[in-house]
């Protein structure tokens, strides 16, 4: 019976500090909603900034040493063995502009594979990931040049008023144009 009483009593005695830490408390602060981020891969082609969605985007590259490959449009570089695999690399520059990317140190190869398009984009600079908030997407800027209008569908701006030109890997593996390599 005493050990009804000692349960009875040690029940009671959580109970009240139960009450007491009720009562004495801190309210948690407000949840505060964040809005969703949007992430991509940043990179420069001349003066313009880009980014890509990350999802688009499998892996970046220093510039590999590359194979010719004969009767090509200018803007193929060549074909990189690159871990046992032939990646075609592409100057995104010269297809997008006509004026091909000067190698330098901080020329990337961005390497996407959308729907069995495997292949790499030489690139001016990659400034790696980049964040944006869903309220800093812009549309397309009027003075969107036409060569860069099928692959360019929205901006981001950032608080140092830089213009994100929201590019399309996508767009850019199913447009019959750059699937025609043949010079």
């Amino acid at each position: 019976m005493e050990a009804t009483v000692d349960q009875h009593s040690a029940f009671r005695a959580l109970l009240e500090l139960e009450r007491l830490g009720r009562a004495h408390a801190a309210e948690l602060p407000a949840q505060e909603e964040h809005q969703a981020l949007w992430e991509g891969v940043a990179f420069r082609l001349g003066t313009r900034h880009f980014v890509s969605p990350m999802d688009q985007v499998v892996e970046l590259l220093r510039f590999p040493e590359l194979a010719p490959v004969p009767r090509t449009r200018p803007w193929v570089r060549g074909i990189a063995n690159v871990r046992g695999n032939l990646l075609p690399v592409m100057d995104l520059s010269a297809y997008l502009e006509e004026m091909p990317a000067s190698l330098t140190r901080s020329s990337r190869v961005l390497v996407i594979d959308v729907d069995d398009v495997f292949t790499g984009l030489l690139v001016d600079e990659v400034f790696g990931m980049r964040h944006f908030q869903e309220d800093q997407r812009g549309g397309v800027p009027d003075d969107l040049s036409a060569n860069l209008e099928p692959y360019v569908n929205g901006s981001f701006g950032d608080a140092r008023g830089t213009s994100w030109l929201l590019f399309s890997m996508e767009a850019l593996a199913h447009h019959p144009q750059f699937l025609k390599v043949a010079g």
